[in-house]
């Protein structure tokens, strides 16, 4: 980081930066070019559009010209010696649904998310940290903000968010689900989708095992540990917190992953298991 960037400047330049990505973004709505790619899994499922490489410059510019000394890792094409992408739930896009479309970014330092924003292409809302700072906001689209907080309420009246059906999730899973009032299913933006987390509209979330990358995990990771949640896997003996690893390269993840605040889970720890 350059020495004359404190950490309220590079919170304002990465706030801005998102918000200036939802622009182009939602300026390619009505009318975008989409064309097919290769997907984790090396079918032709996966989609990237317009969008994505117009919001991409966006990023790529700036981010050049405000940390020269830093690495950028991101999701489409090859520009230079880095890649970037950075329409977060193309599909979502693609289909014009009304919410699950986002774009994020993060800062990481010696594998330590030091500042992350993500933002809402729809609402237009910024959730995000500066470095330096212990507090996470909610940013609208009138520029007012609030503090997102954590709200106690006992797990037996919350809902659990799923990515993907109950049945699709291991049996350790099934089981914590019947903790829980009931579920919710939703797709879209990972960024969107666990941003109903932090605005305690559910209870805890859970993730299938997947090929993790860190255009989706640091941001994430980042905004979610800052508010109290934590990581679990489960285990032989019931379920243990972890410490998601935020590098540079795509990995794969074979166990389910709860996300979960700190204070839902103290009821019910012990030694470090759920």
């Amino acid at each position: 980081m350059q020495a004359e960037l404190n950490g309220r400047a590079v919170g304002i330049i990465l706030k801005e930066l998102v918000r200036r990505a939802m622009t182009v973004i939602r300026n390619e709505r009505q009318v975008f070019e989409a064309t097919a790619k290769q997907d984790r899994s090396g079918s032709m499922d996966d989609v990237f559009t317009s969008a994505d490489t117009k919001a991409q410059e966006v990023y790529i510019k700036s981010l050049r010209e405000c940390f020269p000394d830093y690495a950028i890792v991101a999701e489409e094409g090859n520009v230079a010696s880095f890649r970037a992408g950075p329409l977060d739930g193309t599909k979502a896009f693609v289909r014009r649904q009304s919410h699950g479309v986002g774009t994020m970014v993060a800062l990481v330092e010696q594998g330590r998310v030091v500042s992350a924003y993500v933002g809402d292409i729809n609402t237009q809302e910024i959730y995000g940290y500066r470095p330096g700072s212990r507090l996470v906001h909610r940013i609208s689209e009138y520029e007012t903000s609030e503090q997102l907080a954590h709200a106690v309420k006992p797990i037996s009246e919350q809902y659990a968010l799923l990515r993907d059906p109950p049945h699709a999730y291991s049996h350790a899973s099934r089981a914590l689900l019947q903790r829980f009032k009931s579920s919710e299913v939703e797709g879209g933006s990972i960024g969107i989708w666990l941003a109903r987390l932090w605005k305690r509209e559910v209870g805890a979330a859970l993730l299938l095992p997947t090929v993790e990358t860190p255009w989706d995990m640091a941001p994430i990771v980042g905004i979610s540990k800052m508010l109290g949640y934590r990581f679990y896997r489960p285990v032989a003996e019931g379920w243990r917190d972890f410490e998601p690893v935020i590098g540079e390269h795509v990995s794969d993840r074979d166990y389910d992953v709860l996300v979960i605040h700190e204070r839902d889970v103290s009821g019910v720890l012990a030694s470090g298991k759920l």
